[in-house]
């Protein structure tokens, strides 16, 4: 955008006079500062959240994080695409673990004395994948590890987040991909968009992350 004449004479009539090169340098250095300074105090962190998983283990990192950056007075922004939707469904209740070929999770039971609930059973992915009922057994134990361990639900989490401000977008490709209907989401979806869409959003914060 062009600079007229008068803003021009405007701009130049705030500069300080009678000084030689050397004070005039220190004096914008000066400036400089004190402007980077007050737009580092202003600013507001932002973090955004592409949101791709849907099982309850999965559930907890986005809304962790997007709290926690709520509570600190951040900007959040939640993208869910794909199985990421299963989150803004209206129920959670079906949420479920999925062990098989996730060597990082830890199975220990959340009952029986201490001994007992520090041992790590290491299940190989056969058993995992091929007995009747286990990723409903995984479901509970993780449930009640949770509660003993006094963790809120992802519900409650999600809840949390709606009421902090939390801005979540679903992504309406997805929606339309696996047949889904808006009516089977919570009612505080923000906005129904794209990538196309988010992608500014991501860009211009100041954390991004995949999820």
């Amino acid at each position: 955008m062009a600079i007229t004449k008068s803003e021009v004479e405007e701009k130049l009539a705030d500069l300080p006079t009678g000084m030689n090169p050397a004070q005039m340098n220190q004096w914008f250095d000066q400036r400089f500062e004190e402007k980077m300074r007050e737009i580092e105090e202003n600013h507001i962190p932002s973090l955004s959240i592409v949101v791709t998983k849907g099982t309850m283990d999965w559930g907890y990192p986005p809304f962790i994080l997007a709290s926690t950056a709520a509570a600190l007075g951040w900007e959040v922004d939640l993208f869910f695409t794909f199985y990421g939707l299963q989150l803004l469904k209206k129920e959670l209740n079906d949420l479920a673990v999925s062990p098989m070929g996730n060597p990082a999770m830890p199975m220990k039971m959340p009952f029986g004395p201490q001994w007992f609930q520090d041992i790590n059973w290491n299940i190989p992915n056969i058993v995992m994948g091929n007995v009747p009922g286990f990723e409903n057994l995984a479901t509970s134990l993780m449930k009640k590890t949770t509660r003993n361990k006094g963790v809120a639900s992802v519900q409650e989490l999600r809840d949390i987040c709606v009421e902090s401000g939390v801005r979540m977008v679903a992504c309406q490709m997805t929606v339309d991909l696996f047949g889904f209907k808006q009516d089977e989401f919570i009612p505080e979806i923000a906005d129904w968009i794209g990538a196309t869409t988010f992608l500014p959003i991501a860009q211009k914060s100041d954390v991004s992350l995949f999820i």
